[in-house]
Order: C-alpha cells, then sequence, then structure tokens
C-alpha cells in the first residue's frame, strides 16, 4: 500500500480493496460507528491498517498468514483472508497447505472444516467476477 488512508471512506476502499466488496459486518460497523462515535472508528481502522500491511510483509504471506490464525481459531472470517489471499497472488495449493498447517494445531475440527472453508471462498471468489 502506497498511501496511508484517512478518511472513513478512504478505509472502507480498503476492504473493497482486499476483497472486491466490504463484508456485512465490516458495513454494519462503520454505519453505525461513523454516526455514533466516527473518531474510535478511524482508531480502530488506523490501527487495522497499520498491522495489516507491514512493510516487512507482502500481502500475499499476510493474507495466508491471517486465513491460518482464524481457520485454526474455526472462524467465519478465515474464508475472507483467503479469498484477499487468493485476490493477493496466493494459490489454491497454498490455500490447502495452510488448512493443513490448521490441523496441527486445532486437530480434526480444522482438517474437517477446510472443504468447507475452500468452497465458500470458490463461492466468494465467483461471486466476485460475476
Amino acid at each position: 500500500m502506497s498511501e496511508r488512508p484517512h478518511s472513513i471512506e478512504d478505509f472502507r476502499a480498503t476492504y473493497q480493496e482486499m476483497l472486491g466488496f466490504v463484508p456485512p459486518r465490516v458495513q454494519q460497523r462503520f454505519a453505525a460507528s461513523a454516526e455514533t462515535n466516527p473518531e474510535v472508528l478511524l482508531a480502530q481502522e488506523r490501527l487495522r491498517n497499520l498491522i495489516m500491511y507491514p512493510e516487512a510483509l507482502e500481502q500475499k504471506t499476510v493474507q495466508l498468514v491471517l486465513f491460518g490464525i482464524l481457520h485454526a481459531k474455526l472462524s467465519d472470517a478465515a474464508k475472507l483472508h483467503g479469498l484477499a489471499a487468493l485476490r493477493a497472488g496466493a494459490s489454491w495449493d497454498e490455500l490447502r497447505a495452510v488448512v493443513d498447517l490448521a490441523f496441527l494445531f486445532t486437530g480434526y475440527s480444522a482438517a474437517n472444516r477446510g472443504p468447507q472453508v475452500l468452497a465458500e471462498i470458490a463461492e466468494l471468489e465467483k461471486k466476485s467476477h460475476d
């Protein structure tokens, strides 16, 4: 990322760039917070942006790491970061390898959920091309 965002709209655009859309929960948070407490929203997004775009790592790596962490936690947000990893240049083989790595620390729950999460990512990717 060449220039850090500054406004609420700039931060909203980072989700659009990363995923091709703004996730519904993020949309709801932006809508509620922009009206009630825009300074907190801006602080949250500045911190997210600072951490999400480190100079030391390329976005493909960042998104694969986030995908792995979230998949190991069995979080439904894993699919969003899997999609972001694909958009940043990751391959399906890399996503499958991350699912396998999550198995090491989460066990069969991560392994069993992996195919479903990968299918959900494929569906999100397909929708982003429609």
